[in-house]
């Protein structure tokens, strides 16, 4: 198992750092769209594919089901059980992953050319013909229960779940995507399979592969492995409501000695014009790197934490703004007052020449260095077109990134940055904050 995991890295990290990838569409003989990007200098090739809609398929009362479902797909399929599955796979040197999101769900596999018909086939098998049998489902049923066990006593899980349910009320988006201890108890083989009649279908579904393979194969392997598949899937959930509190904070009492925080409000979607300005904005307020504003305010003048960030979190059917920050419990509320300060400074004065311009050459230097490997080309590839991005987005990006305005910082600060709308979600022992909650 070692000796395939290392050969696939190495193979991965072999592959050139790239900034311009020429990508092809490719379009199978039944009709499914894929993205390629040809790379036969080294044997091995790099699929991902997306089914959008993810966890917030789940039916009602059955949260968990496809996180559960997806845990199975390699844990035995066509009369292989789970050990029998992994075997074939090593010995094919094959990569298979199965991932699910609040907006998707995740297929990535890598394989080496001198056995990719065999590797496609026993992919082809889980996502086609997984067994879901019962010592299977009550082995992943286990772990997944740990997890949620795990997560009620992590801090920031905690915090991260009691901020979603405040900010999405009814919506999927609002619970945990790994399900409850009582609803993960109560999914049926039944159920499960349900999950993935819902969740694999044709009708959402985007494909990115980057390695040796030529277009007319690609097209063949992407029948092979998805051109069963129902072609389509329900209805999804209705937009999700935003309803976390004007301003304020929530504390969530936790026995310890540094509290964790996230703070939001309502942000920006990813088809909004304005996304651009809005992404150089938050890499100077709390991006990447020591030298946003948070980092300078709250960690280096005020010795207030180790870290302090701020993002821009766009789903499909909802978008926060938001950040995270953890200080010892006496210190955690003059943090808070600092990136309030620090919102409503921006908020109203913007940005200066310099911080622009140190954000544009950080994003448009750090760019190229996403291209590391196929896998990760395969990754950004269906992401773009999950995204609804153009398929020469990777040669345009940095242009979009460098045509960013102070006109444009300026008129985005005032429009996103609401500095009184933002609420803080506390988790522990806080001196002094959340009197009024």
């Amino acid at each position: 198992m070692r000796a395939f995991k290392t050969a696939l890295v190495a193979l991965t990290l072999a592959t050139p750092l790239r900034a311009e990838v020429a990508i092809q569409e490719v379009v199978s003989p039944k009709g499914i769209t894929a993205w390629l990007v040809e790379e036969h200098s080294i044997p091995f090739t790099a699929i991902e594919i997306w089914f959008k809609g993810g966890a917030r398929l789940d039916e009602p009362g059955k949260r968990g089901a496809i996180n559960l479902m997806a845990g199975l797909l390699e844990e035995g399929a066509a009369g292989l059980n789970a050990q029998e599955f992994a075997t074939a796979r090593e010995e094919l040197s094959a990569s298979f992953g199965y991932t699910v999101f609040d907006d998707t769900l995740v297929v990535s596999a890598r394989f080496l050319t001198e056995n990719q018909d065999e590797a496609i086939e026993l992919l082809r098998t889980s996502l086609l013909e997984p067994d879901f049998n019962p010592d299977a489902i009550e082995r992943v049923r286990g772990q997944v229960e740990s997890i949620i066990r795990s997560n009620e006593k992590s801090p920031n899980d905690i915090a991260s779940e009691t901020l979603n349910r405040m900010a999405w009320g009814d919506h999927p988006y609002a619970t945990p995507r790994v399900g409850t201890l009582e609803t993960v108890a109560g999914i049926t083989r039944d159920d499960l399979i349900k999950a993935k009649a819902n969740t694999l279908t044709l009708d959402r579904i985007y494909v990115g592969a980057v390695g040796d393979i030529s277009p007319e194969k690609l097209g063949e392997v992407i029948d092979t492995l998805l051109g069963s598949l129902p072609e389509v899937g329900p209805d999804l959930p209705e937009q999700a409501v935003y309803g976390l509190p004007k301003g304020g904070e929530t504390v969530v009492p936790f026995d310890t000695p540094q509290s964790v925080a996230l703070f939001a409000h309502e942000g920006i979607a990813r088809d909004d014009p304005d996304f651009f300005p809005a992404y150089v904005l938050n890499q100077v307020l709390g991006g990447s790197g020591l030298g946003s504003t948070l980092m300078d305010e709250v960690r280096e003048k005020r010795g207030l934490t180790y870290g302090v960030s701020s993002f821009l979190a766009p789903r499909d059917q909802g978008a926060l703004i938001m950040g995270q920050v953890a200080s010892a419990n006496e210190r955690i509320g003059e943090a808070i007052a600092v990136i309030r300060d620090v919102w409503a400074d921006m908020a109203e004065n913007g940005v200066t020449e310099q911080q622009l311009e140190n954000a544009k050459t950080f994003l448009t230097g750090a760019y190229p260095l996403r291209f590391d490997g196929n896998g990760t080309i395969a990754e950004i590839m269906v992401g773009m077109q999950a995204e609804d991005l153009p398929i020469d987005y990777i040669a345009t990006r940095n242009d979009k990134v460098n045509a960013v305005t102070m006109e444009d910082i300026k008129r985005v600060a005032k429009r996103i940055l609401r500095p009184d709308d933002l609420h803080f979600v506390v988790v522990g022992e806080p001196v002094g904050v959340g009197l009024g909650q």
